[in-house]
């Protein structure tokens, strides 16, 4: 399966480790995730944390705007991709 476009990542907590990311179809914990910036792959992870107006989910919907713990600093812009 090719990877899917799920989202965008509309700003980045570095403090805290957690992008902002406002989804184009579903996403789960459990899933894992690619982020992209300018064609080029800049990692990969599982999501193990996700929440909704600061209320911890496992799952969010299009149109959700979700906060993610990142395992690494990521910039605004950046797409994401479900793996898998």
């Amino acid at each position: 399966m090719a990877d899917l476009k799920i989202g965008k990542v509309t700003h980045y907590y570095d403090k805290i480790g957690v992008a902002i990311v406002e989804l184009g179809a579903a996403l789960s914990v459990g899933d894992k995730v690619k982020f992209v910036r300018g064609g080029e792959d800049l990692f990969e992870q599982a999501v193990e944390s996700m929440q909704i107006e600061h209320k911890k989910v496992d799952s969010a919907k299009k149109g959700d705007v979700v906060g993610l713990k990142a395992d690494k600093e990521i910039r605004e812009g950046a797409e994401v991709f479900k793996i898998g």
